[in-house]
């Protein structure tokens, strides 16, 4: 994901004692938005580059260079979602 995306988040307590981060990508192509889920809260700038590996990983992962690695299977990520809007 390029640094010239806006980032915009909001964090929300969860009864588990789990945070809930909702997020927005203002992106002028193809904004989006998502929720990350962590088990503690953490500072916004550990939150960003979180959702940034994130966002890169899927990308791998969609693009297909990681198909045959046996190394690093591709896995559902329930704690990530990611939506255009």
């Amino acid at each position: 994901m390029k640094a010239a995306h806006k980032i915009s988040l909001t964090q929300k307590a969860l009864p588990s004692g789990n945070i809930q981060v909702k997020f927005f990508i203002e992106d002028v192509k193809k904004p989006m938005y998502g929720y990350l889920l962590t088990n503690e809260p953490k500072p916004i700038g550990e939150i960003i580059a979180e959702i940034q590996e994130r966002m890169q990983q899927r990308r791998m992962s969609l693009s297909g260079l990681n198909s045959f690695s046996l190394n690093n299977p591709v896995k559902d990520d329930h704690n990530f979602y990611l939506f255009s809007a």
